[in-house]
């Protein structure tokens, strides 16, 4: 026995090469008309366009850390290895966590249907977080599930449910292991044949699986020998999908927690929390109907899918709260899923406006925000033959040359999603993406901020001008105070502002606007949040700042908008 409960085992992970040749041989037969063994590294055509067209999937992050109502994994105490910082829990009572685990009210069923009654079309389990316990019953560790009072193995039930129901399977598994004793240790290559051992049994004991998440916090291929990981993966499971972390690009891109940029030429998927905290956490600030709808929306319409997460409770029920906001989501897509499911991103590019779809002749524009009754869109080479609002009402549309034109009344402009079907009379993949014309008069002009996170360019100050939602200005941790000036280029007019916040630091606030050597101010406040919408006596000048004068915590903005007033 090793060291933490670790079984001592020698396994062989890498093959020579005639071993190796005989092996990839086998699963050709086995996989006619695949891949050869060279294209080990991405997943076919046909497998990412089947991922893709799903949309939306269910991500589940649980273990005995659950009993305490803290984040799985970072929560733990005790020394990171790779990593700085250390937990709230002291590392012996977070270890032994499990010995007290027994969620008796678990029921694979039951979550399954959840993740079908919400639309998704896939669900992708924690096998394995970074504090090393195993929720499978891993023939190389006694840290696992069926060590604990509940002695069942939930990957193999869930398994077992997602097969019966016709449900896509995956499997979260991090290859940083806090627990193992020889992890990034100088016996680390021990614990290579340990995390390739684990991955084996999870592609050959439980069933098809469709997708492997890796989550290895900036580790590179070396650390994880994954080029050979890679190899053994795909020969078990020729059909399977892999994300980017685990130091190869592999099938998809992975933002984490915001939405991704609009990106048509490479997969990519958003994972995010329904609540603010990865597992289960008491009381914890749950995203409204709205948010998860338009987080949906945003995410689909920049070309991506949307893996979103809940945390179940220590009993193994997901929070009823939850489940009724996810069964929300799920009756809105039995109405309007045809605008969402197999669908492509644009061809205009997503923004505080809303999102467009497309799928064969039929472009779906969901609308968030309007501007009055009417949706001012850019020109585009293919003729609209038809339109229809798929949420109730008429839509008037008229196109011309310079623009497109979507007129709405009031009444059947929805608060979650109106949504347009417009029918052409050719197919929409045909149409390259354009942006939306902002309307903003701060877009893309200079800015200069006075604190810029870590230096790094994709959080500079312009990112807060940019009408994308997927970028944000961000400030090193620490400051209290931040501005952000916005030079127009000459003296414009305007009387209403945006702002859009991350995380809801700012607690004061104000606008400010300067045409010779002196600011003055001319709005102000204290929360900002979400989206916070200004009315003020119009302002003309050049010089506009936003000046944060309180923050709990390095403020971030998503976008700080200016109008000119309504004619």
């Amino acid at each position: 026995m090793l060291k933490n409960g670790l079984i001592k085992r020698t396994l062989i992970v890498w093959l020579g090469p005639a071993v190796f040749l005989l092996a990839t041989c086998s699963a050709r037969q086995a996989t006619i008309g695949r891949k050869k063994s060279a294209d080990f590294l991405n997943a076919d055509k046909q497998d990412i366009q089947q991922w893709r067209e799903m949309k939306f999937g269910l991500f589940i992050h649980w273990g005995p850390v659950s009993l305490k109502g803290t984040e799985i994994g970072w929560s733990r105490g005790g020394e990171r290895r790779g990593r700085s910082g250390k937990g709230q829990i002291p590392a012996e009572e977070y270890d032994n966590l499990y010995k007290q685990f027994n969620p008796v009210k678990f029921d694979a069923d039951e979550w399954v249907q959840v993740a079908k009654d919400a639309g998704m079309k896939y669900l992708v389990f924690t096998s394995k977080h970074h504090d090393g316990f195993s929720m499978f019953d891993s023939k190389l560790t006694e840290y696992k599930i069926t060590k604990s009072p509940f002695k069942r193995d939930v990957v193999r039930e869930l398994a077992d449910a997602c097969h019966k129901a016709g449900l896509r399977l995956g499997f979260y598994y991090s290859p940083v292991d806090w627990y193992h004793p020889d992890y990034r240790t100088e016996n680390h290559a021990r614990y290579i044949e340990f995390l390739h051992g684990q991955i084996r049994e999870l592609c050959t004991n439980y069933g098809k699986l469709d997708i492997m998440w890796f989550d290895g916090l900036g580790g590179s291929a070396k650390d994880w020998d994954s080029e050979n990981l890679f190899r053994m993966i795909r020969r078990l499971q020729p059909h399977i999908i892999i994300n980017n972390r685990a130091g190869l690009a592999a099938d998809h891109d992975t933002p984490e927690q915001r939405i991704g940029k609009f990106q048509t030429g490479r997969p990519w998927e958003t994972c995010m929390t329904i609540c603010r905290q990865w597992a289960w956490k008491p009381n914890d600030q749950m995203k409204s109907l709205k948010q998860c709808i338009q987080t949906l929306v945003k995410t689909v319409g920049g070309d991506g899918n949307l893996l979103f997460n809940v945390g179940p409770m220590p009993d193994g029920r997901i929070e009823p709260r939850q489940v009724d906001r996810l069964r929300e989501m799920g009756r809105r897509l039995q109405k309007y899923g045809q605008s969402i499911y197999g669908t492509r991103g644009g061809p205009f590019k997503t923004g505080s406006w809303g999102a467009s779809t497309h799928k064969d002749k039929t472009i779906y524009i969901h609308v968030f925000n309007w501007d009055g009754d009417t949706l001012t869109l850019p020109p585009i080479p293919k003729k609209i033959i038809a339109s229809s609002v798929l949420t109730g009402g008429t839509a008037t549309v008229k196109q011309n040359k310079e623009s497109i034109e979507i007129s709405i009344p009031n009444a059947y402009q929805q608060e979650l999603d109106t949504i347009i079907k417009l029918q052409l009379d050719g197919p929409a993949s045909e149409i390259a993406p354009v942006s939306m014309l902002s309307a903003s008069l701060a877009y893309r002009k200079k800015v200069k901020a006075s604190n810029v996170y870590q230096n790094m360019h994709q959080y500079s100050g312009d990112k807060a001008v940019d009408d994308d939602p997927s970028t944000r200005w961000a400030t090193d941790t620490g400051t209290n105070q931040a501005r952000l000036e916005v030079d127009m280029g000459k003296p414009m007019t305007f009387d209403r502002a945006s702002i859009s916040e991350e995380f809801d630091r700012i607690q004061k606030f104000e606008l400010q606007h300067r045409n010779d050597e002196q600011w003055r101010t001319f709005a102000q406040g204290t929360k900002i949040g979400k989206k916070l919408k200004l009315e003020f006596s119009p302002v003309t000048a050049r010089h506009v700042r936003l000046n944060i004068l309180d923050a709990t915590e390095g403020p971030t903005i998503r976008e700080f908008q200016l109008f000119a007033p309504k004619k």
